[in-house]
């Protein structure tokens, strides 16, 4: 086999660092070391520079400064924003709403509700293309839900939640907050946070470094902090900040919104191409919708064999894909969405999922595709 350069597929999990962050990043660890909670002047100044952090990313995002609390990433947001949520509003009600198809550390949160403190829990389900119902939604609503918590972007498949309609309807028939998370839709789709009351968000999916995350909770949200130990962020969460991730945030936000038509334009090409490609391949059956559908992301099965195989076989020829959600990767558990989606066994046994970034290439594109087909042949599937 010949010494081929690796191609990177699974822009879903995890992105390689933009170079001006990892320039920045650089120039700022072996001079702002100080704590910003510190009285004295090194202190000030790294405290000052996280503000004007805060306020650069409010501006991007349309949002007020004190509406961002910096975490170590979408997990901590997401298990702060939905804990704190429902702990803090226990005394109007006990019912929260969350889909079927989220990602492991909000289902995990309100399987905790639900088991350890006594909530009640509707999970919707959703269609063959990953998507809740609208109606759905509305009939499940009672007077004391207290949370609704829809992602706006599947992480496994790309679906495309109706969440400003979602919005419509929390504020038309309750009074339950209304949580979104962004962690796929922010960089590579158009979002609008006027219609959530809280949102969370991660900088490594946006090639931005690791353990470096947002949560945006609107003032009127009644919540519980979960960390404490001191009054940084706004009391919201103790201990202390992670200033140089913190700063960095608004120059990997700054970046990846300032190339958003690009990137959106190069990857919509790139995904038309490989799933043209992919519907060539009789054993391949495409789970990711055709409409309301991230470009970044395509999700799909090969009837014929299982997905251990595929990704060995992939990794052998150093390109990198996932089978599903990384946070469950570990775990010999199906899908999530594809189960929830009632897929047969052959195509949840078989899935593949492809995380694409406009640091892609046509020409990796077709090294991916060659690959498979290869795969297929070796392993008793012959192309027809």
């Amino acid at each position: 086999m010949p010494n081929l350069n690796p191609i990177y597929f699974d822009h879903v999990s995890s992105t390689p660092v933009h170079p001006e962050v990892l320039k920045t990043q650089a120039e700022l660890y072996p001079i702002h070391y100080a704590n910003g909670e510190a009285l004295h002047d090194a202190g000030r100044t790294i405290a000052d520079m996280v503000e004007k952090s805060r306020e650069s990313i409010a501006n991007l995002l349309s949002v007020k400064p004190d509406m961002i609390t910096f975490t170590s990433g979408a997990t901590e947001s997401n298990n702060a924003i939905i804990k704190g949520i429902a702990f803090a509003n226990a005394d109007k009600g006990r019912h929260l709403i969350t889909t079927s198809v989220e990602h492991s550390s909000v289902l995990e949160s309100f399987k905790q509700l639900e088991d350890d403190f006594g909530f009640e829990v509707t999970y919707l389900s959703v269609d063959q293309d990953g998507r809740i119902s609208p109606d759905e939604l509305k009939a499940s609503l009672k007077a004391d839900t207290t949370l609704v918590s829809i992602m706006h972007v599947n992480n496994e498949i790309g679906t495309i939640m109706p969440v400003e309609l979602c919005s419509k309807i929390i504020k038309a028939n309750s009074t339950a907050y209304f949580h979104v998370d962004e962690v796929q839709a922010i960089g590579k789709i158009p979002f609008d946070l006027r219609f959530v009351d809280a949102a969370s968000m991660s900088a490594h999916k946006i090639n931005g470094v690791k353990g470096s995350g947002l949560m945006i909770v609107k003032p009127k949200v009644k919540i519980l902090s979960l960390i404490t130990g001191g009054q940084q962020e706004f009391g919201r969460r103790g201990g202390t900040a992670n200033a140089i991730n913190n700063i960095l945030f608004a120059k990997t936000l700054r970046l990846s919104l300032g190339e958003f038509d690009r990137h959106l334009k190069q990857v919509k090409l790139l995904n038309e191409h490989i799933r043209s490609s992919l519907l060539e391949i009789p054993e391949v059956i495409i789970n990711s919708p055709i409409n309301e559908v991230s470009p970044f992301i395509i999700n799909f099965s090969v009837t014929s064999l299982t997905s251990e195989v595929l990704l060995n076989w992939f990794n052998v020829h150093k390109i990198y894909v996932s089978a599903q959600s990384t946070c469950n990767s570990k775990t010999k558990h199906a899908s999530i969405t594809l189960s929830a989606m009632h897929l047969s066994e052959e195509r949840l046994n078989g899935s593949i999922r492809i995380g694409i970034s406009a640091s892609n290439t046509i020409e990796e594109a077709d090294r991916l595709l060659k690959v498979l087909k290869e795969g297929l042949i070796k392993y008793g599937s012959p192309l027809r």
